[in-house]
Formats: C-alpha cells, sequence, structure tokens
C-alpha cells in the first residue's frame, strides 16, 4: 500500500504511541525511550529492541538481539515482512529477549 511521507510518519507515530501507551499500563521492568520516531525498548538485561521508521523506504524497521527486520505496509493495512507480522514479532521478541509475556495490540484505526 501506497502512502505519501507524511501519511507514513502519521502512521508510525500513531503505532509508536500506541505501544508507549500499552508499555505504560502494563507491569514490567522494562524502560523505554520514544523520540523522533524511534522507540527504544531497554530489557532487564541491558539488551535492546530499536523500533524506527524509514521514511525512504516507508518501512518500519526493527532490531532485536537476533536479526533486524523491515516492515511494510500491506492493502489490509497491516505491518509484514513476508507472512510475520509486526506485532506478532514484537510480542515474541518481548517475550525471548526481555522475558516479559506482553500481549501488545496494534491500535485499530491504524
Amino acid at each position: 500500500m501506497y502512502v505519501n511521507e507524511t501519511e507514513f510518519k502519521q502512521k508510525v507515530d500513531e503505532i509508536l504511541a500506541h505501544i508507549e501507551a500499552q508499555l505504560e499500563d502494563c507491569e514490567s521492568d522494562l524502560d523505554w525511550d520514544l523520540a523522533d520516531g524511534i522507540l527504544d525498548i531497554e530489557c532487564e538485561g541491558g539488551s535492546h529492541i530499536i523500533i524506527n521508521r524509514q521514511v525512504p523506504t516507508r518501512q518500519i524497521w526493527v532490531a532485536t538481539r537476533a536479526d533486524g527486520f523491515h516492515f511494510d505496509l500491506d492493502d489490509d493495512g497491516r505491518w509484514r515482512q513476508g507472512e510475520l507480522e509486526f506485532f506478532q514479532l514484537l510480542n515474541q521478541t518481548l517475550r525471548e529477549q526481555c522475558g516479559e509475556p506482553q500481549q501488545l495490540t496494534p491500535p485499530e484505526a491504524v
């Protein structure tokens, strides 16, 4: 799905703010910082999950301890890398890398 730069930034900013709000609502030992389109989640052991927007490619990039991922917006409005959905990866990474059994969900209107 094609979106212009302004729409892309707005969509990703909404997702990052939504993730931050969910992290604030849950009881966990995670620390995080959201600034300029980058969400840095620090796990208790000191490892990081970095989520950021890549404007030139219109992608959300995720860096984990294990790998890097590039998510595109599909025609259904979901962020995917092949068959892997963004929130599926995020929840799996929070569980495996941080020991946090979170069930973060996408915002409904994004």
